[in-house]
């Protein structure tokens, strides 16, 4: 029997045979019943404790009337912007307008409008102004207190605030979405929910409140304040980075204005049965039939399969642990193989997976070998500047889910595409081996982001032997499994602390190795990273130093440019860039 859809049209309703929706999911996507995009996990969660749920996706948001599509939803609106922050989706990190979107069909743009989350939840509150608005997903969980914005130049508020909901919902979402279901369809009002992990709620001047007894209460520096003062700014955003840890984390008082705001603690990490259960529930892995046309992003993802979230890398322009978690969370073996079956029993299936992963390749079943040190732990990165003693770093698990899963019938390649963190794959080289051995597509994609010291330092990375060491013995495995194959670089220009002269030590390592890589992306300050703070203030929110950031356009390109220097219409940018930096000694190397 082939899974059921999660209606988007009132026809669907229909021959559902319900009078009417409990819940409404808005989200900035087409919609996708995919568990690599969060409204389908909500969505299948939510119908999988018995709501009505219906789906809007990608709602016309000039009036409200698409929002009244199904009626007044029962108990509420949850939105979302998508899979991405709207803005990171609409424009590039030069504040151009991008050409497509990877999640709309035929990849045309322009199908949601700038900050979706604040428009979204206007149009839902003019359509039914009693209906509870929950809002969530990435762009609400990078902004649930005030933060830097980086298209507009500014210190934005809460975007609880500027969006009139009532509840925000951080991270990934289901125990706190679930809990709020349950609490509403019980005949609790929205205003009361003050006491669960992952929220974030405002208060007035004249609303009292009781705070929950469970949780410890600090307040950080105002909205008000953090506008004026780039070291309060930054103050704030370490002290936002320090409580990320469930299990010792405060609740954070933000004020604005007459107003406060109020992040409660994040909320526990997933056991395995839970992400088990969420992974298992009965997703089609298809658009929904309304659409004729291809999705990109789906293209990109239908044939790969989620094994973990989260991630302890803590690199400063990464959001993942913001929104995911530091805490690794992983699905059983058992659940995992189970997928690969059903994917490779599919008429439709070309016999290649084309990742196993998650927000990296290498860090399933991995995390803290103690429990009591864990709940203690306050350090931003259990892997910089060094691997933890206490992290448990054991990549056999991971080797034998490979392994097991390729020989599933049906399952003619199994790629890894996931980001390989190589520090952790060098303390195992039976891991790299099988990788390079039987699981690369032909290019590897690592992310080195840089090899200048004083560039990684503010990136949270390890230094550049690492990546030497990485290909070196990747190079070695492809040679004894007697194949052609080849690492691609991920690097990053214009991060915080790069100036000309690091983009010049990057272009000469490069040009030594004869790489041209063409994975680079400009740094994009995204909401709440300690990267975009110290972009936002120049200093250094945990040594309190200096930090050089390249903030005008033009310098921008020379950064750019001098990295990919081998293109030819490039020469002339490096010419400018070494004139600035007095290296015109460098052609020679470069050249």
């Amino acid at each position: 029997m082939k899974n059921s859809i999660i209606p988007v049209t009132v026809k669907e309703i229909e021959l559902k045979g319900w009078k009417k929706v409990d819940i409404v999911l808005i989200t900035g996507d087409a919609y996708i019943d995919h568990p690599s995009f969060g409204i389908a996990i909500i969505a299948r969660v939510l119908e999988a404790e018995g709501f009505k749920v219906a789906i809007l996706p990608q709602p016309d948001w000039h009036s409200s009337k698409d929002f009244k599509r199904f009626g007044k939803p029962r108990l509420f609106f949850g939105i979302s912007s998508g899979n991405m922050d709207s803005m990171v989706n609409k424009y590039t990190s030069l504040k151009k307008v991008r050409n497509d979107d990877m999640y709309s069909e035929y990849g045309k743009p322009f199908k949601r409008p700038d900050r979706a989350v604040i428009v979204y939840s206007q149009r839902a509150r003019e359509a039914y102004n009693d209906t509870p608005i929950i809002i969530g997903g990435i762009e609400a969980s990078l902004r649930r207190l005030a933060h830097y914005d980086y298209w507009s130049n500014k210190v934005r508020r809460s975007i609880l605030l500027d969006s009139k909901a009532d509840l925000l919902v951080y991270g990934m979402g289901e125990k706190q979405i679930v809990e709020i279901a349950d609490r509403l369809n019980n005949g609790e009002n929205i205003k009361d929910m003050k006491n669960i992990r992952g929220t974030v709620f405002w208060l007035g001047k004249n609303d009292d409140f009781m705070p929950d007894q469970k949780f410890e209460y600090i307040t950080i520096p105002s909205y008000e304040d953090i506008s004026k003062d780039k070291y309060l700014f930054n103050k704030a955003t370490l002290i936002l980075h320090q409580n990320s840890n469930p299990y010792n984390a405060k609740a954070l008082i933000q004020p604005h204005d007459k107003r406060k705001v109020i992040q409660l603690p994040p909320p526990f990490p997933l056991s395995e049965k839970d992400m088990d259960r969420i992974y298992d529930l009965p997703y089609t892995r298809l658009p929904h039939p309304v659409y004729k046309g291809k999705i990109p992003a789906y293209e990109t993802i239908k044939n790969s399969i989620t094994i973990m979230r989260g991630c302890f890398g803590g690199c400063s322009f990464c959001s993942i642990t913001l929104h995911q978690g530091r805490i690794i969370q992983s699905r059983s073996e058992e659940s995992i193989l189970n997928e690969v079956k059903k994917l490779a029993s599919d008429k439709n299936f070309s016999g290649t997976i084309t990742d196993l992963g998650g927000p990296t390749a290498n860090m399933y079943r991995m995390g803290c070998k103690d429990s009591e040190t864990q709940a203690k732990c306050k350090r931003l990165s259990c892997i910089y500047p060094s691997i933890c003693k206490n992290l448990k770093v054991n990549h056999k698990p991971l080797i034998e889910l490979m392994r097991k899963s390729k020989k599933i019938k049906g399952v003619k390649h199994l790629f890894i595409s996931s980001g390989i963190r190589m520090d952790l794959a060098l303390k195992d080289k039976e891991y790299i081996k099988e990788v390079v051995s039987n699981h690369v597509s032909g290019y590897l994609k690592v992310a080195p982001e840089h090899i200048s010291k004083k560039v990684l330092k503010y990136m949270f990375k390890p230094n550049s032997n690492i990546y030497d060491d990485f290909s070196t013995l990747f190079y070695k495995y492809s040679k004894e499994a007697g194949k052609e194959q080849y690492i691609i670089p991920y690097l990053i220009s214009s991060h915080p602390g790069a100036d000309l002269e690091a983009e010049l030590e990057l272009a000469i390592y490069l040009k030594k190795r004869n790489l041209r890589p063409r994975q680079i992306q400009d740094f994009l300050p995204t909401p709440m990273d300690i990267a975009t703070a110290m972009y936002y203030t120049g200093i250094d929110p945990i040594s309190g130093n200096i930090v050089y950031v390249a903030v005008d356009e033009k310098e921008k390109i020379l950064h750019r440019a001098l990295i990919q220097f081998f293109k030819k219409e490039n020469i002339s940018l490096v010419k400018k860039a070494l004139d600035l930096i007095n290296r015109r000694d460098a052609l020679k190397i470069l050249y």
